[in-house]
């Protein structure tokens, strides 16, 4: 499959790391609105660069676009691959705003044209060994959910100095000025409508609680889009999640499914290797867990009860992947996406699951005076068997 990337950032670099984990796909080159550090992306990539999206849509080799530009550039970019008649691999999320989300898949339908979006987490190790630990019994039936994507004060870790290895600065200020919701929820939203199907309605709240936020010496940004949303989605086969998404409360990306016999937890969304423990209910332990010497102890709780482990995961890693904070192989959605389109059958990550998803993240960002009601609905999603695993994760992943 031969690939395009508009858009030479800073995810750029990414990007391209990980596509070379996959010898089926070929970047012939890129394009961005900046040449100069488009120039510098394909100087340090070996690939072709293009002068404007214009001259990459009319090579004829390009057979999929990767749209790696900023959000607010999502449907006007996305808009022009498809008309181009290329098949489309989009960060997140597919647009904006849900008129115009709907409007690329209704084009994409017409045209006959594959599409798919990021983040492509949900086909990672962890994922899997989560959806396999639910539909094994692990916890019984599952009730709630609890998720954090709270990412601190970032702007307190000097963001302006952070560059590519190609030399392209962080765009810190398309982060705030999008939203850490539409920017960051899709991790657990795709989650969570894959294990337990369609969300039904969304109850949500949006704020601006840091509203000047100190960047530098130099530089104060005085944000207007919410920075802080919490949302309870209730879905359709009854469970209900809590996700908090932030950028202003300490790093934490904890989610706990709890169900009637236990609890499956991850500590890390954004590294495919982490663990997945499941700790199974006892009377003494949950006797336990309420006194203040388990918050300091930790331990103790596990002492009591020795069925609390670790899940057995899909995909065997290393010790040091499984620590990782952040380990994600950004080129495996466009692999799968290549995948199908070559074999002529539908992606795992198929547009009606993308553009659901993508309505779950819009209207936690904004969401209205009374529960929201989720419009879009997708075909149920199957997890992956042991063979499709070992077809998909590279050798030297």
């Amino acid at each position: 499959m031969r690939i395009g990337f508009v858009g030479c950032g800073y995810t750029a670099d990414g990007y391209r790391k990980m596509l070379a984990l996959y010898p089926q796909l070929e970047l012939i080159g890129g394009t961005d609105h900046n040449s100069e550090r488009a120039s510098k992306f394909c100087s340090f990539h070996s690939v072709k660069h293009f002068p404007d999206l214009p001259a990459l849509l009319a090579d004829s080799s390009i057979e999929m676009v990767i749209n790696l530009t900023n959000s607010s550039s999502h449907y006007e970019v996305s808009k022009a691959c498809l008309e181009a008649g290329k098949h489309l691999y989009t960060e997140k999320p597919l647009a904006t705003t849900f008129e115009q989300a709907k409007a690329l898949a209704a084009l994409a339908e017409a045209k006959g044209l594959y599409v798919s979006m990021a983040p492509c987490s949900l086909l990672g190790e962890s994922a899997q060994t989560i959806w396999r630990a639910l539909r094994s019994g692990a916890i019984g039936t599952p009730h709630v959910v609890y998720a954090e994507l709270d990412d601190g004060p970032f702007h307190l870790a000097e963001p302006h100095t952070w560059r590519s290895p190609s030399g392209a600065p962080y765009e810190y200020h398309e982060e705030y000025k999008v939203g850490v919701a539409v920017e960051h929820s899709e991790y657990y939203m795709g989650w969570f409508t894959a294990f337990f199907g369609p969300a039904k309605s969304i109850t949500a709240f949006s704020s601006v609680v840091w509203p000047t936020k100190p960047i530098s010496p130099e530089e104060t940004l005085h944000v207007t889009t919410p920075d802080f949303s919490v949302a309870c989605v209730t879905f359709e086969s009854g469970v209900v999640a809590r996700v908090t998404c932030s950028l202003v409360a300490p790093f934490n990306h904890v989610m706990k499914i709890v169900g009637e016999t236990g609890v499956l937890s991850i500590d890390e969304c954004w590294n495919f290797s982490a663990p997945v423990h499941v700790d199974r209910y006892t009377s003494m332990k949950y006797r336990a867990e309420r006194y203040p010497i388990t918050k300091a102890y930790p331990v103790i709780p596990h002492l009591l009860d020795r069925r609390s482990r670790t899940y057995p995961p899909v995909w065997k890693s290393s010790f040091k992947n499984r620590q990782q904070r952040f380990r994600m192989d950004y080129a495996r959605g466009i692999a799968e996406l290549a995948r199908a389109i070559t074999k002529g059958t539908s992606p795992r990550l198929p547009l009606d699951y993308c553009l659901h998803v993508t309505e779950l993240a819009l209207a936690m960002q904004n969401p209205p005076t009374t529960p929201y009601q989720v419009t879009t609905t997708f075909k149920p999603l199957e997890p992956l068997s042991d063979a499709e695993l070992k077809e998909m994760i590279p050798a030297n992943w």
